[in-house]
């Protein structure tokens, strides 16, 4: 068995974004962000978390900085 050891986040469960919210914020249907990062591994250089039942979250501060025209980190 792999022993992985993950630190948990130190961010609030609130800066963080489901791929459904994130893409109301970009303006986008949902699954454009699915099929970019299926792509391509991120979406405007946002890379997301996911969870163990296969859902995403997307860094809040990450979609704030895109939408003012910031580069995403």
């Amino acid at each position: 068995m792999r022993n992985t050891n993950i630190a948990p986040s130190t961010r609030p469960a609130a800066a963080r974004l489901s791929t459904e919210s994130a893409a109301a914020r970009l303006f986008l249907r949902p699954q454009t962000l699915r099929a970019a990062l299926c792509r391509s591994g991120h979406f405007m250089g946002m890379i997301p978390i996911k969870l163990p039942n296969g859902r995403l979250l997307w860094d809040a501060d990450a979609v704030e900085r895109l939408l003012s025209g910031e580069v995403a980190k």
